[in-house]
């Protein structure tokens, strides 16, 4: 794996990974424990988390970007008494090859990772090595990867599709790239490091895509090394994706929530898909280890053409939310003696037997990869003294993709920089609108719901 100027090969990484290890078994960490993990983008960051579940434990994510109140909320919950990156480093350890390290089954945790809440609280999703090893197993095969291989690892660990983009290279014998701070945000910088570091494997949510594809054509098209371009996140952008391959690169299309381990769904965006004429939103077929059927309201599975919420069952299917059991019997539950995940997307089985997507069947968002709960921001902006009623809806933006908009009933001595400030201490990055509209009340319809087509032209 190389960062920058640092590098490190198989041996220096179980090395490093190892010691790690037996430093938390020596402080007291024990199987089936959760441990922070608050690196940056760095070597240290597939260090930690492969010293992290030798030790037995399974890893949290802790960005170091996530406000203070957010971090201390997930650490209690989640009952975190050492953090990797901030308590004890990832790497300088002693060497320990000798050291007695636990056996691990796939029933055993490997992660927690916590998405948005509709509540305001953030919710723990919890995975297993087993599920992960399921979507290795079902996955891998349908690429032709291997060690001459070399992914970049784009994305923040606190968005899961850090995990294939780690283990996918790890376990067929590849390089692993870490994209550093300057790449992640320069769309010039993130092309020259695929060209000069010969990325063959990239992962890449569409809104962060099409900046990229503008600096490739800025820059000429100067040639490349990609072989796959992996899209997820949010709905794919047929037209960029179409102009940056001209049928050089396989373009794949990969849907799934966090609840179901990364990715649900494969399609590879052919030159027919990429024309979009008789699917729109691509997302595919279900993995070879999963099952998808649509349902209604009610459960019931809706014929082929109709609309209905994706019900996703198999061995990706997690155990739940952590100390969450209410929630978890919501969003998990058991039909025809099989367990299934229900997502709160809507899709529509064509007549191929593919599936296109067709959105949120609630106000959960996804947004550069994030999964978001817009009441979650809705009730930090209605907790602002300074705000009497707030809604947040995404607009779509000709530059810079989809962004979140504030529309907020202000209260006297009302002023958007405060608002912003505490925006900032409570939330992610992710999670920030972008902007604040001020109206002087929440238009509603007949009904008495928000009228968001009003909202729209506020």
């Amino acid at each position: 794996m190389v960062c920058g100027t640092e590098s490190l090969t198989y041996a220096d990484l179980a090395a490093q990974a190892r010691a790690l290890a037996a430093e938390l078994r020596r402080r007291g960490v024990a199987r089936g424990d959760l441990v922070g993990v608050r690196v940056t983008r760095s070597i240290d960051v597939p260090v930690a988390i492969m010293g992290t579940l030798l030790s037995g434990a399974a890893y949290v994510p802790l960005d170091p970007a996530y406000p203070a109140e957010r971090l201390d909320f997930m650490t209690a919950e989640a009952g975190i008494r050492h953090v990797v990156g901030q308590d004890l480093p990832a790497r300088g350890h002693p060497p320990a090859p000798d050291v007695d390290l636990p056996e691990l089954a796939r029933d055993d945790r490997a992660y927690v990772i916590y998405t948005s809440g509709s509540t305001g609280r953030p919710k723990g999703c919890l995975i297993t090595h087993g599920n992960v090893l399921s979507l290795l197993e079902a996955a891998l095969p349908l690429f032709d990867v291997g060690p001459d291989d070399r992914w970049t690892q784009f994305h923040s660990i606190n968005f899961d599709v850090s995990v294939w983009e780690m283990w996918g290279p790890l376990v067929t014998g590849g390089t692993l790239v870490i994209v550093d701070p300057d790449a992640a945000y320069d769309p010039e910088a993130l092309l020259d490091l695929l060209l000069t570091r010969q990325v063959t494997v990239f992962l890449q949510v569409p809104a962060v895509f099409r900046l990229l594809f503008e600096a490739h054509v800025e820059a000429g098209r100067p040639p490349h090394a990609l072989r796959y371009v992996i899209f997820a996140g949010e709905a794919v952008d047929l037209a960029t994706a179409a102009a940056f391959s001209a049928g050089e690169v396989r373009l794949i299309n990969m849907y799934g929530p966090t609840e179901t381990t990364v990715y649900a769904t494969f399609k590879h965006l052919d030159d027919e898909a990429l024309r979009g004429t008789t699917n729109r939103s691509p997302i595919g077929r279900a993995l070879p280890h999963l099952s998808i059927s649509l349902r209604d309201g009610d459960g019931v599975p809706v014929p082929d053409g109709d609309v209905g919420e994706m019900w996703i069952a198999g061995a990706g299917v997690s155990g739940g939310y952590l100390g969450r059991p209410e929630l978890t019997a919501e969003r998990f539950v058991t039909r025809e003696g099989v367990r299934h995940y229900r997502t709160g997307d809507l899709a529509r089985r064509l007549a191929d037997g593919e599936l296109e997507f067709l959105g949120r069947i609630d106000r959960q968002v996804k947004l550069r990869g994030f999964r978001i709960e817009l009441a979650e921001i809705e009730t930090v902006l209605r907790g602002c003294a300074l705000v009497r009623d707030a809604v947040v809806e995404v607009a779509r933006g000709s530059e810079l993709g989809d962004y979140l908009v504030a529309y907020v009933v202000p209260a006297d001595d009302f002023a958007p920089g405060p608002v912003r400030a505490e925006c900032e201490r409570r939330l992610p990055p992710h999670m920030l609108p972008a902007t604040y509209v001020v109206v002087p009340a929440i238009p509603l319809t007949p009904s008495g719901k928000v009228d968001r087509a009003a909202l729209a032209v506020s």
